[in-house]
């Protein structure tokens, strides 16, 4: 369910308005990157994604099926915590199962189970068996694979991929100008043809699901699968 004010926790002063951004964001509530749908403070500068803003209380996974997973504000206990979609270190809002001590990012805990867009279908796995495209290396974290098998990228690259955009655009001299991740964001393409330098065709294929699959990635691990960041991977390709 969708609010246009809230009231949160968090924030007990000022409510919170659901507005939509294409400028990057750092949410106030996980401390994880966000951009497209979220809750902002008019008076300050405070957002949250929208899984923080209007969290479930309690969560089950596919993949963790004897898990309960609970909404905290912090993580519990005085050791360190990591997501275990992602391998990121958590240090706000999460969900944990107290059973069996897994943590999920909030956004990570909601990431899609499919990404579509009516042609290419990309399916979320535990692990896959084959490299992912950006690191190469096999399992790590949680991984978007295409239809065809081909195509493998790990949540975790992607976060590293955005984490490595954001020094320079909060700490440098960009600001908050979300343009900046566009030249930061490497390209997959000289990978997608080592992998495929037989054909040229399956190259221009492969490339063509790789921007597809990078954007609805990235707008399903920064909170808002419904929406393309074609402004952040446009010159990816």
């Amino acid at each position: 369910m969708k609010y246009d004010e809230i009231s949160h926790f968090s924030h007990p002063y000022h409510t919170l308005e659901s507005e939509y951004t294409k400028v990057p964001f750092k949410c106030d509530g996980c401390k994880e990157v966000g951009i497209g749908s979220c809750y902002k403070c008019s008076n300050c500068n405070y957002d949250l994604h929208r899984h923080c803003a209007v969290p479930s209380p309690s969560i089950s996974h596919p993949f963790y099926t004897q898990c309960s997973f609970q909404f905290l504000e912090r993580p519990p206990g005085n050791v360190a915590r990591y997501c275990n979609a992602c391998e990121k270190d958590i240090t706000g809002f999460l969900y944990h199962c107290k059973k069996c001590g897994f943590d999920l990012h909030p956004c990570c805990a909601k990431l899609p189970m499919v990404l579509s867009d009516g042609e290419v279908k990309l399916y979320l796995y535990k692990k896959v068996s084959e490299p992912c495209h950006r690191c190469g290396r096999k399992g790590r974290s949680w991984s978007y694979r295409s239809t065809c098998k081909k195509y493998n990228l790990h949540v975790a690259c992607v976060k590293e991929m955005l984490v490595e955009s954001w020094h320079e655009i909060y700490f440098g001299n960009g600001g908050g100008n979300s343009r900046k991740l566009e030249t930061r964001i490497p390209s997959l393409k000289g990978t997608l043809q080592t992998h495929h330098r037989k054909s040229k065709g399956k190259v221009q294929t492969c490339c063509e699901v790789a921007g597809f699959a990078l954007q609805f990635v990235i707008s399903a691990v920064l909170g808002d699968p419904t929406t393309l960041i074609a402004g952040l991977v446009g010159s990816m390709m």
